[in-house]
């Protein structure tokens, strides 16, 4: 809605004092920026932003981040104007902040600002679109055997609201030895002429797989050419461990939706999240919890729907943690200041020599290819004799936080990513060699 139209029907002044904090902010702001700019690729300077403790080697980061100190500064400047004057700070920002931290996202992610919405987790942002999607009973939703929970239950609560069919199929069968040609042979036989959607996850966190989405837009785009437009088929993707790690544009993925929590690899305030689709994608989508963006201004009578951009009017409406949302765009800035490339080179680093010291033992067995074309920054394994929760508090109680998967075959798993270090890594070789 406008601004001054709510103000005005509230009774609230907008006079001297609003100023004055318009003006300490815009102060502290630049304050902030000035303080934590960071070099291209300076890892060294990377880890000192975070006030993680220096008594454990951190192999477990991408589960809940800690917040960098650009992230952090952000965070408490906005908590400190929402606790000193809330009704001011909150009014003065609520009409253009999401469209601004929209746009920065489009500035790392690609694409445009219009087709982002913000959510506050992977998990909200993948209900989102699968409640939200037009589904007539009959059709089929295929998915993988490979996706996370909170996919697996997405769809089947939409199923049984909508009466459409899930479907699930393997991709691949041994992790270790997956290929692009096996995965895009699979896919193409599991759809079939009722297929609507496809869901699946960029990055498995339970073998590490990664999923070549390019190849499989393609395949299914060869598919869609040959159908009508209703019939077309809506390639959905849990885009969360490769979010912050791979450098794409999400833009040209060749996904219609992407869906990613903000709060793991790209060092976001916890409890944010994006989904990003393209125009047809929100097209075949309809709001499942009310905005309160410039769609509010058109339930009024002010404005006409048309003229709200897609991705705020499908971001959840009510009152979120706003100092963690709107501090979002600082974790977005310090990606781009290290390079989106040199981002993605340095995990890829890191996890090719865990994964290469790894394959030397004979006692570890090693789920997650060697190939970077097909794996990102999770390496899962296991340690003959021993369990994967077994293994996690042997390196505990040696220093070391890793994690084991949590699904019905759980294995041992190490992160690599841009807080660590080589030597990190060959403490971390050396207890697991130890466990022979």
């Amino acid at each position: 809605m406008l601004r001054r139209k709510f103000l005005a029907g509230l009774g609230i002044s907008v006079g001297a004092s609003l100023l004055a904090s318009k003006q300490l902010l815009a102060e502290t702001q630049l304050s902030v920026n000035k303080s934590n700019t960071i070099a291209p690729a300076d890892w060294t300077a990377l880890r000192d932003l975070f006030p993680l403790t220096k008594k454990y080697i951190q192999l477990s980061t991408f589960l809940l981040t800690s917040h960098p100190k650009p992230v952090s500064d952000a965070i408490e400047m906005h908590r400190r104007g929402l606790d000193e004057n809330p009704a001011d700070y909150w009014h003065h920002r609520f009409e253009t902040i999401d469209n601004d931290i929209a746009e920065v996202a489009a500035q790392y992610m690609g694409g445009k600002a219009k087709n982002i919405a913000l959510t506050d987790s992977t998990t909200m942002g993948l209900a989102l679109i699968y409640s939200g999607l037009k589904l007539a009973p009959g059709t089929e939703i295929l998915q993988t055997v490979h996706d996370h929970y909170s996919t697996d239950m997405s769809l089947a609560y939409r199923a049984r609201r909508t009466g459409a069919k899930v479907r699930r199929i393997a991709l691949y069968e041994n992790p270790s030895t997956v290929s692009i040609a096996d995965v895009i042979k699979r896919l193409r036989e599991g759809i079939n002429k009722n297929t609507r959607v496809v869901a699946a996850t960029w990055v498995h966190s339970s073998t590490g797989v990664k999923l070549p989405i390019r190849a499989m837009a393609n395949a299914i785009n060869l598919i869609n050419q040959d159908r009508s437009k209703d019939q077309q088929i809506l390639f959905c993707v849990d885009g969360v461990h490769g979010f912050g790690i791979e450098n794409e544009d999400i833009a040209t993925l060749g996904c219609d939706f992407f869906v990613a929590g903000t709060h793991k690899w790209l060092f976001g305030p916890r409890g944010t999240g994006v989904i990003w689709g393209n125009d047809r994608a929100w097209a075949n989508t309809e709001p499942v919890i009310p905005s309160f963006s410039a769609s509010y201004d058109v339930w009024l009578g002010n404005s006409v729907q048309e003229q709200v951009p897609m991705g705020e009017h499908m971001s959840p409406g009510g009152f979120h943690s706003f100092e963690h949302r709107w501090a979002l765009p600082e974790a977005f800035k310090l990606h781009m200041q290290l390079g989106k490339a040199n981002v993605q080179q340095r995990i890829h680093q890191l996890n090719t020599q865990t994964k290469e010291g790894l394959a030397k033992m004979r006692h570890v067995t090693l789920y997650t290819p060697q190939s970077s074309e097909l794996s990102s920054g999770l390496v899962c394994f296991d340690v003959a004799g021993m369990s994967a929760g077994n293994v996690v508090k042997k390196l505990h109680s040696k220093g070391i936080i890793m994690s084991s998967t949590p699904y019905r075959n759980s294995y041992a798993r190490f992160a690599p990513s841009l807080i660590n270090n080589e030597q990190e890594i060959e403490k971390a070789l050396s207890e697991i060699r130890a466990l022979a």
